[in-house]
């Protein structure tokens, strides 16, 4: 019970209803469970180009990096798989995609260095991209990345644009915090 508990966004209760579950299951269902683990572990790695998730041999690119029907003039960067994940739900991006694992945050020891910023520039001179999306998360850490990466793109003559921001689907002015209701107007459109 205490290695389910130490599972992100599992907390002493719901790693004990795990545990009883497991333990009322058949047999096979908890052999099954380790086995899939284990092949987590075994078999899925990083893509060497965009820092996905792969289970391909060793250095083999991902599904998204060998989709020869996606536009290598766009790079989308996001923070995270969750977020690349979510960006795909949309069927609306069909460029690549580079993943971060992380955003800068100085008071969490998180630098530069620790991100895939590095790489990303590396790539960025050896592929014919035109635009990169930052599709960082719009907090304070995300938007200093972008910042960050910004100051670093505009330089190698890239379009850099930013994931637009707002008043969400089906949302209501009367309950939009200030920052969301400026942001939402500054990047108006007109129709």
């Amino acid at each position: 019970m205490a290695q389910l508990a130490k599972l992100p966004g599992i907390g002493e209760k719901t790693a004990q209803r795990l545990a009883f579950y497991v333990l009322r299951a058949q047999p096979e269902y908890a052999r099954a469970l380790a086995a899939a683990l284990l092949e987590v572990v075994d078999k899925v790695r990083l893509c060497p180009r965009c820092f996905s998730l792969t289970d391909g041999p060793n250095d083999s690119l991902c599904g998204y990096c060998t989709d020869a029907r996606r536009d290598n003039r766009q790079v989308c960067v996001v923070e995270g798989i969750a977020d690349e994940l979510a960006l795909e739900r949309t069927r609306e991006f069909k460029g690549r995609y580079h993943v971060l694992h992380g955003v800068l945050s100085p008071l969490e020891g998180v630098g530069p260095e620790q991100l895939r910023i590095r790489e990303l520039l590396l790539r960025l001179q050896d592929t014919p991209v035109e635009e990169v999306i930052i599709a960082t998360n719009p907090d304070i850490e995300g938007e200093a990345t972008a910042l960050y990466l910004t100051r670093l793109l505009k330089p190698m003559g890239l379009k850099v644009t930013r994931l637009a921001q707002g008043i969400p689907m089906g949302g209501d002015l009367e309950y939009a915090d200030q920052a969301t209701l400026a942001r939402a107007l500054s990047a108006r459109r007109e129709i």
